[in-house]
């Protein structure tokens, strides 16, 4: 039997927390979600001014991040040498995507959208580490 660790709606308002404050300070208008390792929507903030088609696009970025344990971005790579694989359903291997992984198990993913790619990997990351750091702290106490 193995004991397996998952993401709680308070942690997941932790990360958003987090990814929310790097987006305001540098201004962009973005959505955010965060699901758990299913790919399952734990919670979806959209900022003020996000595009409309940006939720969704967030949760397929944290959905993709999620099942396939990797961030999105290097799935887009995959994707230019073998293009098939961008058709494969239920993913969105566009850049802003990131697994969340805690003791070695991927327990969800971060997914953001409506700014630039890179820029969205950004925030999730923010968010990712904001967690991460809460984390480290209450382990450490």
């Amino acid at each position: 039997m193995h004991n397996r660790y998952c993401l709680t709606s308070a942690e997941a308002q932790m990360i958003v927390a987090g990814c929310k404050a790097f987006a305001t300070n540098n201004e962009w208008s973005i959505s955010i979600a965060v699901v758990d390792e299913g790919g399952f929507l734990i919670h979806l903030e959209r900022l003020d001014g996000a595009v409309l088609q940006s939720p969704d696009i967030a949760m397929l970025k944290a959905r993709t991040a999620a099942i396939c344990r990797t961030p999105t971005k290097a799935l887009e790579e995959v994707v230019k040498d073998r293009p098939a694989t961008a058709t494969f359903p239920g993913r969105l291997p566009v850049q802003g995507g990131v697994p969340i992984i805690f003791h070695g198990q991927c327990i969800g993913g971060i997914g953001v959208s409506g700014a630039k790619s890179h820029e969205d990997e950004l925030v999730a990351l923010a968010g990712l580490n904001h967690f991460e750091k809460s984390n480290a702290t209450s382990t450490d106490a």
